[in-house]
């Protein structure tokens, strides 16, 4: 954390501005491209629209209009950060910013005593700053409740996971949850244009070819401080050669990564998700993880990955292993929770099981075969010994009268008619003999016999 600006009182360092850091032209290029007003801020318009909370507390003259408490939450380079130093310029406010990796019980309670004596000494608020506060204790978090409750602070809190998992209820009531989104196509193009051209910043002293734009945007998967960091090295490695032009394999050089080509939009896009499923289908677990890393490098989203992984359970896998859906969609919950770069652990785990598990289609092949059917006008009235029988009148209908209920067979199964008239006897869902699906193809091969013997028969196995 910079010590620059966390105050805690003594001899401690004042915070220092954003224009400060502007000024700064030893500090990153993500640092001094930081927004001095909401006007500057890239992006994130849905947060930023007329009478938002942000909105209401940068520009409320009264701070009762203003909400007391934000947390901002979103992936890594969103303007977490940016928005909260925002929000600290505007106005006379004490800005003052707390690290959950470094910060103590003790040392929340110091910035909140002396936000209080500021305030009733001199009437100046303070914006208290706390980053990554999904790091917090439940005791550390609780330390914060008085001063958001009595408004002694305003609290800009910022997580990368999700808030109503990591921070506690007393905190989030209190709070507005605000939901930043990773920056789209044409923000990260006005954000690359501005640091090249603008004199504060690169004052364009070099040139982007096309080519190195696509690799940079793909590389930096929408978080703008790695982007702009990239886009840094990537000029300076530039003017180091005597070259006023970043070509793809000058920045490639300078960020020591490949600059994979993949087109989100293009035929990369198609080819890799295909040769990613058909991998997994095929069992190939060091290809799938292949293209895996791939849509990873490239900076695909990962919520696009996980769906896919869910889908190959379900299409690939199905009652073969039916642990493999579980796997999967405890991946996908763990990739929105966790965010990348951790979400690639539980990507590959569910991919190595999905891709090393026995395979079957038969459960979705079955329901496609019976969509058809209905599709084709097939399966007549429902048989009425199974319709509703609990309304008045259903009873003299015959709705349910000679139901049998399954329980009270000997083994939970009994002999009746479920299907349409029109339908008795068609199989739809035929078990393959890998993995647990062996064992479900002999146990369905007992039932179809029970419910068609006109007897309680044989119990499963």
């Amino acid at each position: 954390m910079d010590e620059d600006l966390f105050s805690l009182g003594g001899d401690a360092p004042a915070p220092r501005t954003l224009s400060d850091r502007n000024r700064d032209h030893r500090a990153p290029l993500a640092v001094r491209m930081r927004p001095r007003t909401l006007e500057e801020v890239v992006g994130q318009h849905d947060a930023l629209e007329p009478g938002s909370p942000l909105r209401r507390l940068v520009g409320a003259d009264d701070s009762r209009t203003a909400p007391s408490s934000v947390i901002l939450w979103g992936p890594p380079g969103t303007g977490k950060t940016t928005l909260a130093y925002v929000v600290a310029q505007s106005g006379d406010r004490e800005f003052v910013e707390v690290s959950a990796v470094l910060a103590g019980v003790k040392d929340i309670r110091e910035v909140v005593d002396q936000a209080r004596s500021r305030l009733r000494t001199v009437g100046r608020e303070t914006v208290l700053f706390v980053d990554e506060v999904h790091r917090f204790s439940k005791s550390q978090q609780d330390a914060l409740l008085p001063s958001v409750e009595n408004r002694w602070v305003t609290l800009v809190a910022a997580t990368t996971e999700n808030p109503y998992f990591s921070v506690i209820s007393p905190l989030l009531s209190r709070s507005i949850v605000l939901t930043l989104e990773s920056l789209g196509r044409e923000d990260l193009d006005a954000l690359v244009d501005r640091a090249l051209e603008e004199e504060r910043w690169l004052d364009g002293s070099v040139t982007l070819t096309a080519d190195a734009r696509e690799a940079l945007l793909r590389l930096g998967g929408g978080d703008a401080r790695k982007i702009l960091t990239s886009l840094e090295a990537a000029a300076a490695a530039a003017l180091m050669k005597e070259s006023r032009e970043i070509d793809a394999a000058t920045l490639a050089q300078a960020v020591n990564r490949a600059a994979v080509r993949y087109d989100r939009a293009g035929d990369q896009h198609y080819d890799v998700t295909s040769a990613f499923i058909k991998s997994m289908r095929g069992s190939d677990v060091d290809a799938a993880l292949h293209y895996l890393a791939r849509m990873i490098e490239a900076g695909e989203d990962p919520r696009f990955i996980a769906r896919r992984v869910v889908i190959a359970a379900g299409e690939e896998v199905g009652m073969a292993d039916p642990i493999a859906l579980q796997v999967a969609v405890a991946a996908m919950q763990a990739v929105q929770m966790l965010g990348m770069p951790e979400g690639r652990i539980p990507l590959a785990q569910a991919v190595v099981h999905i891709a090393t598990a026995p395979k079957s289609n038969a459960s979705y092949r079955a329901l496609d075969a019976a969509i058809a059917d209905v599709r084709a006008g097939r399966g007549q009235g429902v048989p009425a010994h199974l319709r509703d029988a609990h309304y008045a009148g259903a009873e003299k209908l015959g709705h349910g009268t000679e139901y049998r209920y399954a329980h009270d067979a000997p083994h939970g199964v009994v002999a009746q008619q479920y299907a349409p008239d029109d339908l008795v006897g068609v199989e739809y869902y035929h078990p393959k003999g890998h993995g647990n699906e062996e064992l479900t193809g002999r146990r369905l091969e007992a039932l179809r016999r029970i419910l068609r013997s006109g007897r309680a028969g044989e119990p499963p196995r």
